[in-house]
């Protein structure tokens, strides 16, 4: 592993620092000398010579999005809604039972708010995400024997 230099460099304010592997004066020796990491250097006025400052380095990879740009894809993706629907075979119990154990975070209350909407009203919706993530949790549903159903959700999150 290759260490880097750090100190002080006498340039004038008009000389550009752009060294080539192998060079007298470059900072990139042995064998490793073709993946020097690039320099900025601050002059500092006339005949003060020149500081160098941290790494420049590239963010990501060139043809390849970064972490931050998939997250704002996904979250540009419509949003949709989880729907549980009424039925008469399952129990109050268990129906609060599996959403507490299907939908990451849901607490107790909102469960039970969630199955009295729904046996009410017919239908209830159980959370907003994205399709994939609403696929996921419909069939969830569907494996523990509830009715349910997604569809894209108006106005957003």
């Amino acid at each position: 592993m290759e260490t880097a230099m750090s100190g002080r460099l006498a340039l004038s304010p008009n000389h550009v620092f752009n060294p080539k592997p192998g060079d007298k004066y470059s900072f990139c020796k042995g064998p490793c000398s073709n993946v020097c990491i690039p320099m900025a250097v601050l002059a500092t006025g006339p005949g003060k010579g020149g500081l160098l400052e941290k790494p420049v380095i590239e963010k990501g990879t060139p043809g390849r999005e970064s972490e931050f740009d998939l997250r704002k894809s996904r979250k540009s993706a419509p949003p949709y809604r989880v729907i549980l629907h009424n039925d008469d075979f399952n129990k109050r119990e268990y129906v609060v039972q599996v959403l507490m154990k299907v939908i990451p975070g849901m607490t107790l209350d909102n469960a039970y708010d969630i199955m009295l909407d729904a046996h009410y009203n017919g239908l209830s919706v159980v959370i907003i995400c994205a399709r994939a993530d609403a696929e996921e949790h419909c069939m969830q549903l569907r494996g523990n024997g509830l009715l349910s159903s997604i569809e894209p959700a108006s106005g957003g999150c």
